[in-house]
């Protein structure tokens, strides 16, 4: 199968429906624009060690677009380590409503974020080389979101003073401990006000799942702001 091909567009849709996720003709199109410009760029520059054309449409593409059902429409998206553009990218295909901000460490990464943006006209949506730590308090985000941290509760740290009220947290991860949701919990607790309860601020959620197509295990982590 080749990347971008009517065929590899036709997976992408099937593995949508599979996610109970409605994908147009167009929107499949866009998903093949980036995922060639990906693999393109990915010659001169480490984007992903994610090559294969159905392991680039599943575990980039669709692993990209779970979180759609818990993120409204016009929301304001904070995507932290984007990388090769996942899944803020997607996700802005999907839901074009959103406003979208990129950011990565590697100037690199974020040229070709924009490079990728300008190719799919994407409107409200933009790229920076910046940490999250260096992002200014004074705009907050509705959605933060990350597949590329490695720690949960590092990621849940620095994003939670940029969350807005009512704002969400989402990660995208493999296997998530038990231990890992325990420090997460004590973390939340620290912007408790007096008489205030984790479960009145925060809530939690995580739901697991499996990949189409390759059945590999994923976990979704949600933790959301009281309004």
């Amino acid at each position: 199968m080749e990347l971008g091909s009517e065929k590899w567009k036709r997976l992408i849709r099937s593995g949508a429906k599979a996610l109970d996720i409605d994908m147009d003709r167009k929107k499949t199109d866009q998903f093949a624009i980036h995922a060639e410009e990906l693999i393109k760029w990915n010659r001169k520059m480490n984007l992903t060690s994610i090559t294969d054309p159905l392991e680039v449409a599943v575990k980039h593409f669709l692993d990209s677009i779970v979180p759609a059902s818990v993120i409204p429409p016009y929301a304001r998206m904070l995507d932290i380590g984007s990388g090769g553009g996942f899944p803020g990218i997607p996700l802005k295909v999907l839901i074009p409503s959103m406003q979208v901000t990129l950011i990565d460490a590697s100037r690199k990464k974020v040229n070709f974020l924009k490079h990728v943006i300008r190719s799919l006209n994407l409107d409200n949506m933009d790229a920076g080389q910046v940490r999250a730590e260096d992002l200014p308090r004074d705009r907050v985000y509705d959605v933060i979101i990350s597949r590329a941290l490695s720690s949960l509760e590092a990621f849940v740290s620095m994003a939670l003073p940029l969350l807005a009220e009512g704002g969400r947290i989402i990660a995208l991860r493999g296997a998530i401990a038990e231990t890992e949701k325990e420090s997460v919990r004590s973390l939340t607790s620290k912007y408790l006000r007096e008489g205030e309860s984790v479960g009145n601020l925060f809530s939690m959620d995580m739901k697991t799942y499996a990949l189409p197509f390759l059945g590999a295990a994923r976990s979704l982590f949600y933790l959301k702001l009281a309004p």
